[in-house]
């Protein structure tokens, strides 16, 4: 494993990549670099600069990308694993997690402190800067601002309590104790509002000079976007409906597309995307999900489970162009095809998507739920219908406060599954997760209990910070 030193020491090299991907040391035991050639040296021109962000979308897409909509999907009831003794996605699928490793499950904990690592030190060399081009250094200081709390939230929601890292000192760092969820989000939202102030309305290109038709760097709408989901998240839904309308009224950029059309590449229903890093195919999504004609193998383990199957309509144009299936021997396994560019495939016609405007339709709509603001025009059943007439359905019957966020939920269901644990984290939410998982827990093979709705942190990242002895979450051992 190398050093993330050497990572800072190499970040504006052209190796870049294979550098940070290699890099798995513990955020906490980074020091600063003895040499000359440090950040403070990546931080006076311009390309290197901008470098170590657009590393950071890399190993995004790299590591945490090529699994947050496979691991939370398997843990909820949207996938199925036909091998089971697949290790370590066996762990996720039945619920039996472990914090001391024994399950051999990857961690999602490492990732993040590490992306968050670089986003502090990215943040500390930019306002240490006096020798950027000025709309330069403002870009990367909102996509640094908006990166770290792109990571923190998916750690909370993950975790729970985390600690709240937000310096490159180390000897702070390795003792640092759990952070209350309540004001990591309070360091999460200001961190947006922050972005928010600075980040161009405009897509740019490797320049951060010019507009650029490609949606991979985050910008002003990214911030908002996710801006709106953390504060559906901290049921404060007058902010909520009030950044989704930003991005809902601005129908120039943004707008819903056709089914087909919603995941290729810088679709206008697109917020925020990543572009592939790995040679031959688009996205890990289509390399994992789309089964081939013999069925699901040790390298295509997964399908998609029947409860997400038989919960949709038939008339859901989603059922049709976001699915396929084949059958082997009178069983028929659906699987996900979102993505439809599979392997061997040397032209980029697909971005994974992390952000894209449907979203918003169904955050607003919950958030006018929760205001009183039903039916009729600019109401929850004006915006969960323009998902559902998109899909091909006709307007939501329901009309009741609990009828819509019953129909939400499962509008939710069918339109982000596979994307980003969008399932395991509204049953969360939703306080739903006991309700069903107690059920599809056990046709999984595995025993459900409450305290499973948090991930285990590492016992190894506890063992190596005394500020987090006796941290664990509550269930593991």
């Amino acid at each position: 494993m190398k050093n993330i030193n050497l990572i800072k020491l190499n970040l504006f090299l052209p190796l870049i990549f294979s550098i940070i991907f290699g890099g798995c040391k513990k955020f906490i035991e980074v020091q600063s670099p003895s040499t000359s050639v440090n950040e403070s040296n990546v931080y006076k021109n311009d390309n290197t600069a901008i470098s170590v962000l657009t590393a950071i979308y890399t190993e995004l897409s790299f590591n945490a990308g090529g699994s947050m909509f496979l691991l939370p999907e398997l843990s909820s009831d949207n996938i199925t694993l036909n091998d089971l003794t697949y290790t370590p996605l066996i762990h996720f699928y039945q619920n039996n997690l472990s914090g001391n490793g024994s399950s051999g499950t990857p961690s999602y904990w490492s990732q993040f402190y590490q992306g968050i690592y670089q986003t502090n030190a990215a943040i500390e060399g930019l306002n240490n800067s006096s020798s950027l081009t000025p709309a330069v250094k403002k870009q990367l200081l909102g996509e640094a601002q908006f990166m770290r709390a792109f990571y923190y939230f998916y750690l909370v929601n993950l975790y729970g309590d985390v600690p709240l890292v937000l310096s490159t000192n180390y000897k702070v760092n390795a003792v640092l104790p759990r952070t209350a969820k309540a004001e990591v989000y309070e360091q999460i939202i200001t961190d947006l509002k922050a972005a928010q102030s600075v980040l161009s309305e405009d897509y740019l290109d490797v320049t951060l000079l010019n507009k650029s038709g490609e949606r991979i760097r985050p910008n002003r709408a990214a911030a908002t976007a996710l801006l709106s989901r953390v504060y559906l998240f901290l049921e404060n839904f007058i902010q909520a409906e009030a950044q989704s309308n930003l991005l809902l009224d601005n129908n120039i950029n943004y707008r819903l597309v056709d089914l087909d059309r919603v995941f290729l590449k810088n679709s206008q229903e697109t917020i925020w995307s990543l572009q592939p890093v790995i040679i031959d195919y688009n996205t890990r999504e289509a390399r994992l999900f789309i089964l081939p004609s013999t069925g699901p193998n040790i390298n295509f383990p997964v399908s998609l489970s029947k409860q997400l199957i038989t919960s949709f309509d038939v008339t859901d144009q989603r059922l049709k162009l976001w699915t396929n299936n084949i059958s082997i021997d009178g069983a028929k396994y659906y699987y996900a095809h979102k993505y439809k560019a599979g392997t061997n495939t040397s032209v980029v016609l697909e971005y994974q998507m992390v952000l894209r405007l449907s979203e918003q339709y169904l955050i607003r709509a919950e958030a006018r739920v929760y205001q009183g603001k039903l039916i009729g025009s600019n109401s929850a059943a004006s915006d969960l219908d323009a998902i559902r007439m998109r899909a091909g359905l006709l307007p939501t019957t329901a009309t009741t406060k609990q009828e819509l966020l019953d129909a939400i939920l499962k509008e939710r269901q069918h339109e982000l599954f596979t994307e980003w644990g969008h399932r395991w984290f509204d049953l969360k939410r939703t306080n739903k997760i006991d309700e069903v998982m107690t059920i599809v827990c056990p046709l999984k093979g595995g025993i459900w209990e409450s305290f499973k709705a948090l991930y285990p942190i590492p016992q190894s990242e506890i063992n190596s910070n005394p500020g987090m002895t006796g941290q664990q979450n509550p269930g593991y051992n």
